[in-house]
């Protein structure tokens, strides 16, 4: 019988979706499934939930709760981890707060930037403790590590604990991938595209219209003809999407389509996270041109608050899940797993070390590329040589990776203030003496969530 181990399964809405893809799938209608969370009431109702899901699809998992890590991982095959250190409050809130008060504005603020800093600081000693128990109990088992600041964290596991067979997992590929299908009135069926480079920031190298027989269709002059409209148009988005909340703001791409312009490729992280990745777009006194790009400030509060809204009205009534269609999504757990249980091969984005997959990346970084998964286990592509200025791009990005990561591994508190210094975003708004002011206080504000530094 598989097991599946998912710590910190209180995080119940993405519980649900891979609990539903796997329960959708016959082979593993009757699957192990061990939730384990910190949280004894959340996991308790995370548990009734899944008991919903079960009936629904005609499932019988055996399903366990534990709040005991140790004990929830034992005879794991695979192990998921959704894990969020610190939590809304007062993590969250004070990755905000604190650069907020320093004129520092930022959208998601769980990838770089200063809050995406932070959350790595205070998650990568976690998912240490973590590997070290999946080393002691079920060291055979595949890690699908769902966690940000993906890059740091991957870094920081992959030099700790190299013999861990570990896949980081995110869904802005194939997302964005079905987004601009939709975008270009095709088919995701019909796209054959080849995406590389890292976590966030991975462009499409190829987004083409397959043929039956005859040559495919390169889409990306008919996306450039998108990009013009939207960008200098105010009055046009590419989509008119609610984002997942109960809010007014729409889902706007001028952002990510401005980068397709100016650099020729479209890249895969929504444009309110890319926004806060590169030095254009988030300016002090420049309200202008935030607006131009419909820029949603500050928008991973609100989605917090959506979703402690939605766990609280379920802890209450979980009735509505009975009325909710259960579909398949498009999160790659439960592809990889039926991959590996029973060799349905495919091919995925991960994110694994540069072991000369990307060559003009550094050794040291973590790299989102194709990834061969069947019963074998996991084969990452080779891609060879990204274009100079993609590459380029990306660097200012892994520079921060790279340095956070230092930062857990060595306790050394310097390369905080040099990730910080060197993030993209944090770099164009403040002077040296406000990133240093800034970041001893964040630390500080995090307290014990933090370990000590040198």
């Amino acid at each position: 019988m598989t097991k599946l181990t998912i710590i910190g399964a209180g995080s119940a809405v993405f519980t649900k979706n891979i609990v539903t893809d796997l329960l959708s799938l016959d082979s593993f209608k009757k699957m192990e499934i061990a939730l384990q969370d910190i949280d004894p009431l959340r996991l308790k109702a995370s548990h009734e939930l899944l008991n919903v899901i079960s009936e629904k699809l005609n499932a019988s998992p055996k399903i366990t709760s534990h709040t005991d890590r140790r004990e929830s991982l034992v005879g794991s095959d695979f192990v998921q981890t959704t894990i969020q250190v610190g939590g809304y409050k007062p993590s969250t809130i004070i990755d905000f707060a604190i650069p907020r008060e320093y004129g520092l504005k930022q959208t998601i603020a769980d990838t770089l930037g200063i809050g995406g800093i932070m959350r790595g600081l205070r998650t990568i000693p976690v998912l240490l403790d973590i590997a070290k128990d999946i080393m002691d109990v079920c060291p055979k088992a595949l890690w699908l590590q769902y966690v940000n600041p993906m890059c740091a964290n991957m870094i920081a596991i992959n030099n700790s604990f190299p013999e861990i067979k570990t896949l980081g997992l995110c869904h802005s590929v194939q997302g964005t991938a079905e987004m601009l299908a939709k975008d270009l009135g095709e088919k995701i069926e019909d796209i054959d595209y080849l995406c590389v480079g890292i976590n966030h920031m991975a462009f499409y190298q190829k987004f083409d219209k397959k043929s039956n027989g005859g040559p495919s269709e390169n889409l990306y002059p008919r996306l450039k003809i998108i990009a013009d409209k939207i960008v200098n148009d105010e009055k046009l988005s590419s989509r008119s999407e609610k984002i997942n909340h109960e809010s007014d703001k729409i889902l706007h791409e001028k952002v990510r389509y401005e980068i397709l312009r100016r650099f020729g490729y479209f890249v895969t992280e929504s444009s309110e996270h890319f926004a806060e990745y590169v030095p254009w777009f988030i300016k002090q006194n420049r309200q202008d041109v935030i607006d131009k790009y419909k820029i949603p400030m500050e928008e991973y509060i609100d989605r917090c608050k959506h979703n402690i809204k939605v766990w609280n009205e379920l802890e209450k009534d979980m009735s509505p899940i009975y009325e909710q269609p259960l579909k398949r999504s498009n999160e790659y757990a439960s592809y990889i797993m039926d991959a590996v249980i029973n060799n349905n091969k495919i091919t995925i984005n991960a994110n694994v070390m540069n072991d000369g997959y990307i060559e003009n990346l550094p050794s040291n970084c973590c790299v989102e590329v194709p990834c061969l998964i069947n019963s074998n286990g996991y084969s990452p592509q080779k891609f060879g040589k990204l274009p100079e200025h993609l590459a380029a791009l990306m660097r200012t990005n892994i520079n921060v990776h790279i340095l956070t990561a230092a930062a857990a591994l060595t306790r050394k508190k310097e390369h905080i203030y040099h990730a910080a210094m060197l993030d993209p975003l944090t770099a164009a708004n403040l002077t040296i003496d406000e990133i240093y002011s800034m970041t001893d206080k964040m630390i500080e504000a995090h307290g014990n969530y933090l370990p000590k530094y040198n």
